[in-house]
């Protein structure tokens, strides 16, 4: 099934959505929750029109502004690592870089509540528009610094970014809480991976998920 109203033909058809989801199986993602999910939200709403017809390719596709649409299989895989961690679902969520809103809508359904972060204005305008129209309620945007997370909402059960830094921003790992994992992009363009980082209580545990290339994380906001 896909999201309601959104059911359509051709690049939204259910064949096309199937082979995308082949696809990612077959780069391991197993969490049969998240591949049904990446199947049912309609990616290409989040994309600009002339781009529509790749919505459904596994790659990264741009938004405008120097940001990009993450590819299904970064955004599956990282949703999967934080619900698996979890054991199913979390409470409160901070996602940094929400972008156009699609990462946003793939974690809804396994969250309580999240709380989002986009430095860009026009993004965050969008993400909201985008998350309305698909009747997802469970979530605030912020347009602000991620660097800065939202700690006046913390500490959080999971935190989920989507830029990458250098190093992983102790501002982010104080908010996080305990027992809590952090998935986020760290290095330098081309040499960069996916990690997971768990709080436990003052220490934190780091694994390796993948090599990855994101946007780098910057500070400050962009109107």
């Amino acid at each position: 099934m896909t999201e309601g109203g959104f059911a359509g033909i051709g690049m939204t058809s259910a064949r096309t959505r199937d082979r995308l989801i082949n696809r990612l199986r077959e780069q391991g993602i197993s969490n049969e929750s998240v591949l049904d999910r990446i199947a049912s939200v309609p990616r290409h709403i989040f994309v600009d029109e002339a781009l529509a017809s790749r919505a459904y390719e596994d790659t990264a596709l741009p938004l405008g502004f120097g940001q990009t649409i993450s590819q299904p299989f970064i955004v599956a895989l990282m949703t999967q690592a934080l619900v698996d961690e979890a054991g199913g679902s979390l409470g409160k969520v901070l996602e940094i870089g929400s972008g156009c809103g699609y990462q946003t809508a793939v974690l809804a359904p396994f969250v309580q509540h999240i709380f989002a972060v986009e430095r860009i204005g026009a993004l965050t305008q969008r993400a909201r528009e985008n998350l309305r129209a698909l009747k997802i309620n469970n979530v605030s945007i912020r347009h602000g610094d991620g660097f800065k997370g939202w700690s006046n909402q913390g500490p959080f059960d999971g935190i989920i970014v989507a830029a990458a830094p250098h190093t992983v921003p102790e501002t982010l790992l104080a908010q996080l809480a305990d027992g809590a994992c952090l998935v986020i992009p760290v290095g330098e363009s081309g040499i960069q991976e996916l990690v997971l980082v768990k709080r436990k209580g003052d220490s934190f545990e780091r694994r390796r998920l993948s090599a990855v290339s994101f946007v780098p994380m910057v500070t400050g906001i962009d109107r």
